[in-house]
């Protein structure tokens, strides 16, 4: 399997505020992907909570988010094309095909994506392929950040839970 950058936030203190943003991005692509860990499928697909949240349908779900806010909005391809589902509730949603292993995959690959896609833009850039209208990529930057991180927080819990079973 192949692994998402490690450089940490501390390392791009004094950085441009590109390598800050994206340190702090991949530390959270890292933990949603990495709350997976040493858990069983049964353990991943489990509901412990009333909407469709489970550990392996919010790594499912940061797939989706990767590709609307970098895919769908650098490259204004629909998401049909994408190949991800019309809403975000959606995205929660587990088929038989989705295991540990085929979510994660999923899930770095359409990280290293979203790396190769903003590679040559620049912050100010404007993306144009959002719902909310063009947006520049350092919004689409804090954006993703707020998400992965509340995310992040909801994979916490649950693994908490899981363990303590």
């Amino acid at each position: 399997m192949s692994s998402l950058p490690v450089t940490a936030a501390d390392d791009v203190i004094n950085q441009p505020a590109r390598a800050q943003f994206e340190a702090f991005l991949d530390e959270h692509r890292h933990a949603l992907n990495a709350c997976l860990d040493g858990l069983t499928e049964e353990q991943v697909r489990r509901s412990l909570v009333p909407s469709r949240t489970t550990l392996l349908g919010l790594v499912k779900h940061a797939t989706f988010v990767e590709k609307v806010l970098f895919d769908e909005a650098i490259t204004c391809r629909p998401r049909s094309e994408i190949g991800i589902p019309a809403t975000p509730d959606e995205s929660f949603i587990l088929d038989d095909a989705d295991t540990i292993a085929t979510v994660r995959q999923a899930h770095l690959e359409a990280c290293e994506s979203s790396r190769g896609l903003t590679a040559s833009l620049g912050l100010d850039d404007l993306l144009h392929g959002n719902r909310r209208g063009p947006l520049p990529l350092r919004w689409m930057y804090l954006h993703s950040i707020r998400e992965f991180a509340q995310h992040c927080g909801h994979a916490d819990i649950l693994r908490e839970q899981l363990l303590d079973q």
